[in-house]
């Protein structure tokens, strides 16, 4: 079997509309008819829509095919047909299809056909241009005619212009994967529909990569997907996802050593098969049957690890990408600073074009992730859920073993630069302040997209893998020069509801350290700035023209927020004094200064001594530590 599939980028619009290519789509008779429903066509169209104006391609999902003749421009659409046939109406919508006779149709389905066939005359209608008889309606697929409604009523509804939107459909991307050849597509197309899943741009990107290497050598290729299957896995540690044969030899016997390779280690290793322990499948493994009993056996045994990520592989994938670039030289405003998932295949395409040989870019990279995923799985926080545990806690932690069984200990941040220093009085404190900062750092900016601070902390540890004490350091320094640049430098401590985050989840570490590493406090997403003497208050209360300084700030949940209204302080401590006892620990200072002086004194005082004392902690904190290069 040609294990090596032909992926081609294919643009919605590149002079002309990918149906008037002279490519034809024949959707099997063995798939479902047309069902995407208002919603999921609603989504798509606000997808592309919503594009920024940075003049970057967009991915919008792949089409898995296969060629009915060889070498004709007929295929069989395997996967991806209602995304296809969406796009079918939407271009025939926009009046952009020229060619007379519809690239698309479906397998012994007539009235899908003819539907299709006669899409304009049914557009023409439903914009209001003709009439057509009620029979005539009757006689097209209900679906179809309903997705043609759909599009005209979120267009209209929603304004969008036209041209605009043409425009944007220029840089909309669609992968076309083609299967290899004799593949048994009923099979395939089964597999695909039992597990429910769709090609993601990282699915594209592993089979771009792997088919790279499976060029020169398919064994290697199967190496490197093993490798990225591991890595893919999110939830739980990197070396729980090979078996124990490819885990002391990558990791040691202890399952703990850095794994300090190069690709040519990896091809030289003498390693058993089966060395994968997830339930993740190639390209190459859904279309080959004899492995599919196999997974079944592996998912129905799976359990859900105890550990769960906070990002998803694709935006792991964005962050290593950040690494490499810093590694290799690279300039890194090539890719941009946001982490953004639709722009994965763009991101790394730039860098695969830049060093113009992608078999040599697949071998690094696949090192490079696995080593970043070692240090990601033991350096950065997780959320730890241990039994009848349903919230879970942040978890800073390390695998060991002991007679071939993995348990979990506190990662061992060392306190000195010679390694032997460390001892058990230090590192807990050290390992309790780095899981302290970072989960600040993580309920501050809880878009995966602006989680810069991880690709930070990556970046350090790549040429420190062994994780000596600089690492709470450097999250320490992103956290204050965050603060610093965002508030501090401005003088203005009157943002009100615009205060960042940070700053008060920043204060709150350096609070809790203050207090003697106050017990029973964590971070949690306390998402909403609230007036503690509110904007407009009740029972006849007066306005306070400084209620928007930084005194009179606190950060709460979003469920606490709607609670607090717009009671008064003494109210709010009366009614959720509970609540305020397990918040944030500026907010329980602000309850206590309550307790002790009338809101009166809080306006004509206490606000502002309280609002100077917490400002001389994060000033004098600042000053002392934050160094002003290396952190941005």
């Amino acid at each position: 079997m040609n294990h090596n599939n032909k992926v081609i980028e294919l643009k919605i619009i590149d002079k002309k509309t990918l149906f008037d290519l002279g490519d034809k789509y024949v959707i099997p008779h063995y798939q479902r008819p047309y069902a995407w429903e208002q919603k999921e066509i609603v989504q798509l169209i606000e997808d592309i829509d919503g594009l920024s104006d940075d003049n970057r391609n967009y991915y919008i999902g792949s089409l898995v095919v296969s060629r009915l003749k060889k070498d004709a421009d007929m295929f069989e659409v395997v996967d991806g047909q209602q995304r296809l046939t969406t796009l079918f109406l939407l271009l025939n919508y926009l009046n952009l299809i020229k060619e007379p006779v519809p690239a698309l149709s479906f397998e012994c389905r007539p009235v899908s056909n003819t539907t299709l066939g006669e899409i304009q005359q049914i557009i023409a209608h439903i914009t209001n241009r003709t009439r057509l008889e009620e029979k005539k309606i009757e006689s097209y697929m209900r679906e179809i005619f309903s997705g043609v409604k759909d599009i005209r009523q979120k267009f209209e509804e929603s304004k969008i212009d036209k041209d605009d939107f043409i425009e944007k459909l220029k840089r909309v991307v669609l992968f076309r994967i083609e299967v290899p050849e004799h593949t048994d597509l009923n099979r395939y197309f089964e597999i695909m529909n039992t597990r429910g899943e769709q090609l993601e741009m990282h699915d594209i990107l592993k089979a771009d990569l792997m088919g790279a290497i499976s060029q020169e050598n398919e064994a290697q290729g199967q190496l490197f997907a093993t490798i990225w299957d591991a890595c893919a896995d999110m939830d739980g540690y990197v070396q729980m996802h090979f078996n124990t044969d490819w885990r002391a030899k990558i990791f040691g016997n202890s399952w703990n050593d850095f794994p300090d390779l190069k690709w040519e280690d990896f091809t030289n290793m003498e390693l058993t098969d089966s060395s994968v322990s997830n339930n993740s499948l190639t390209l190459n493994q859904i279309i080959n049957a004899e492995s599919i009993e196999k997974v079944r056996q592996e998912q129905k045994d799976y359990e859900p690890d105890r550990f769960e990520s906070m990002i998803n592989f694709p935006f792991f994938l964005l962050h290593t990408l950040r690494v490499y670039i810093k590694q290799y030289g690279h300039d890194t405003s090539t890719v941009g600073r946001l982490l953004d998932d639709k722009k994965l295949l763009s991101d790394f395409n730039t860098i695969i074009n830049l060093e113009r040989n992608k078999s040599r870019f697949a071998k690094r990279f696949i090192i490079l992730l696995l080593k970043t995923r070692f240090q990601f799985d033991k350096y950065i926080i997780k959320r730890e859920f241990l039994t009848g545990d349903k919230d879970g806690k942040w978890s800073l932690k390390e695998l060991q073993v002991s007679a071939k069984k993995a348990y979990y200990v506190e990662t061992k941040l060392k306190s000195f630069e010679n390694s032997k220093e460390w001892n058990e009085k230090t590192l807990g404190p050290r390992n309790n302040q780095c899981l302290m900062i970072q989960a600040a750092l993580r309920v501050s900016y809880t878009s995966p997209k602006i989680m810069h601070w991880i690709t930070e902390l990556l970046n350090w540890l790549a040429p420190n893998p062994d994780g000596k004490a600089q690492l709470l350091d450097e999250a320490l320094n992103y956290a204050r020069k965050a603060v610093n640049d965002n508030f501090l430098k401005s003088g203005d401590f009157k943002l009100g509801t615009l205060t960042p985050h940070i700053v008060f989840n920043y204060l709150d570490y350096l609070l809790w350290k203050r207090d003697n590493y106050k017990e029973g406090f964590a971070f949690e997403f306390r998402n909403s700035v609230e007036h503690w003497y509110p904007q407009h208050p009740l029972e006849n209360k007066s306005p306070w023209d400084d209620k928007d300084t930084f005194g009179n700030l606190c950060i709460v949940s979003r469920s606490v927020n709607s609670r607090f209204s717009n009671l008064s302080p003494e109210s709010k401590m009366k009614s959720y004094g509970d609540s305020i006892a397990k918040g944030s620990l500026k907010l329980r200072l602000m309850g206590g200064i309550i307790e002790k002086h009338s809101e009166q004194k809080w306006i004509d005082q206490e606000c502002r001594i309280h609002e100077e004392e917490m400002l001389e902690l994060l000033q004098s904190d600042i000053a002392e530590n934050l160094r002003q290069e290396g952190v941005g």
